[in-house]
């Protein structure tokens, strides 16, 4: 750790003289590094920039429109809304970032990262929702410290700081019950790649939101019987997708508070997808408590959630999600070695973290309770 420490030290130093930089900058074996990091650190500083141009791409259903095919400036501009100076700045902002393509001086077509966008609705909704986020790091050391009068995410998640959830008001949840389920198709088909469901017979989804997983469920596994806890009006609006899609006699939504009432019983599978990093670690181990007692001796523990310290994804946990959950007023990413402390904690055994096709999106653990 010293050795370590020492060499940091020795590195830093040398790292932030004027006069490396320029050599480093001009020696051929060094200047590619120098240039990646440079345009890593213009990166960091100009990132609100780039999700602004990507929200501005996004309310002007600019992707939507090039997936139509390739288009001219002049054809372009009336159909965003723009005036034609505003209409390429966007355009060229757009395709420097890799969301368009240029095609000619002044056509464009869709790029790679928005035809990425087009596949996944999600992310367009999430993108509207950072608008909130935003105005909440507008003061980042208040937000550190604990001293912002209010905050925008604390009153979209209003079950992250309230005493009694199970007594939120239906018109409260509506806006973030539509946004988890835009997201979780994605989410649902990593979970369901990474662990197979043929050998149970019933899955108890806890928190599960308006259904959305437990309806990707039921397409990949048809034989299973399917359950949904979580807040009265989010169960109703489980019960109402659920009927939609013609599983009513499959699925089952109960509406109640899973840390305070009694789970439904036949689960030999209990999920929790995306619910342990919205809390902190005294609900968390709540919720885990809660799933052991659901299961029966010898059943299935399924944690799916970002996690902090994914190879590739690193900022994506303590960076974005830290604090976005410190904005939302609850909860913290977790290493998977810190969930699986907690997980082993509540009683469980044989804790496994499976892989994913994309990590950064969710990582899935597995867990057994005891069979006596």
């Amino acid at each position: 750790m010293l050795l370590r420490e020492s060499w940091l030290g020795l590195r830093n130093r040398v790292l932030a003289q004027p006069a490396f930089q320029r050599w480093a900058a001009r020696f051929p074996l060094t200047r590619p590094i120098a240039r990646r990091r440079a345009r890593e650190l213009f990166d960091i500083v100009a990132g609100f920039v780039y999700s602004q141009i990507l929200l501005a791409c996004v309310r002007v259903r600019l992707f939507d429109l090039l997936a139509e095919g390739a288009q001219d400036l002049t054809a372009l501009a009336p159909r965003l809304g723009l005036p034609p100076e505003g209409a390429r700045r966007l355009l060229r902002a757009a395709a420097s970032l890799r969301l368009v393509e240029r095609c000619g001086p002044e056509r464009y077509a869709l790029g790679e990262l928005g035809a990425a966008m087009l596949g996944n609705g999600g992310i367009a909704a999430m993108v509207e929702h950072h608008a909130m986020l935003y105005a909440d790091l507008r003061d980042p050391l208040a937000l550190l410290r604990g001293e912002l009068p209010e905050r925008a995410l604390s009153g979209y998640w209003p079950y992250a700081e309230s005493q009694t959830p199970a007594a939120v008001e239906a018109g409260a949840v509506d806006a973030y019950s539509a946004l988890m389920a835009d997201s979780q198709a994605m989410i649902a088909e990593e979970v369901l790649d990474a662990y197979g469901l043929r050998h149970h017979r019933c899955l108890l989804d806890i928190a599960g939101g308006e259904g959305a997983f437990l309806a990707q469920v039921a397409r990949r596994w048809p034989h299973l019987r399917l359950m949904l806890f979580d807040l009265p009006p989010v169960a109703e609006r489980a019960r109402a997708r659920f009927a939609r899609a013609g599983l009513g006699e499959r699925a089952h939504a109960e509406g109640g508070d899973a840390l305070r009432d009694t789970l439904p019983e036949g689960a030999d599978v209990v999920s929790l997808v995306r619910v342990l990093h919205d809390h902190d670690d005294d609900v968390a181990r709540a919720f885990l408590a809660a799933a052991w007692r659901a299961l029966p001796p010898g059943g299935t523990l399924l944690v799916a959630e970002p996690m902090s310290d994914t190879p590739g994804a690193e900022p994506i946990g303590d960076a974005y999600f830290g604090f976005y959950l410190l904005a939302m007023g609850s909860g913290r990413p977790r290493t998977p070695r810190e969930l699986r402390a907690m997980i082993e904690e509540a009683g469980f055994e044989q804790v496994r973290l499976l892989p994913t096709a994309r990590p950064i999106l969710a990582r899935v653990m597995v867990a057994r309770r005891p069979a006596s």
